[in-house]
């Protein structure tokens, strides 16, 4: 392919001016990557004067104090769960002490004949078995919530007071 002399020189003149743009390209280039080098550096300084301090702050204000509350409400719950379905069950058993015991029997034997016979007829577990398997249950169920709770790792709570000495943001 034969071009003129003019044309050459055209095309000579555009590949040197998209050299020159190619060049020109390469510093703006250069002149961004040193200068979002230099932001990043100075986000770094920003975060550590600026950001953890404030948000170190506002979790010792309101995070810390709100799982402190939290995990001391969880306990006195826990506490206060397994105290009544010790009572519940407690007083369940003694019922049924109650009803087994002779003088009760020979009482209600005077009052109602029918209802004692009614009572000695049934056989099986009855309503106050399974109200206290029940029970039972539920005590257990308080007994190993409350023993987790006490013996749970806390260590993703709590966050260190002073930062790591080696540690250097570029």
């Amino acid at each position: 392919m034969s071009l003129s002399r003019k044309r050459r020189k055209e095309l000579k003149r555009l590949q040197s001016s998209a050299e020159d743009l190619w060049g020109n390209q390469q510093i703006v280039l250069e002149h961004a990557n040193a200068v979002a080098r230099e932001a990043s550096r100075q986000l770094g300084h920003l975060t550590r004067e600026e950001v953890v301090p404030r948000v170190r702050t506002g979790y010792e204000s309101y995070v810390r104090p709100g799982v402190a509350r939290v995990g001391q409400a969880a306990k006195v719950a826990g506490d206060n769960v397994e105290q009544g379905l010790g009572n519940v069950l407690g007083s369940i058993l003694s019922i049924g002490d109650i009803a087994n015991d002779a003088r009760v029997r020979r009482a209600v034997e005077r009052v109602s004949p029918r209802a004692v016979a009614v009572v000695e007829k049934k056989q099986g577990p009855g309503v106050g078995t399974y109200l206290a398997i029940g029970a039972g249950i539920i005590a257990a169920a308080g007994v190993a919530y409350a023993v987790w709770q006490t013996f749970r790792a806390d260590d993703e709570l709590w966050v260190a007071d002073d930062e790591p000495n080696g540690t250097t943001t570029v």
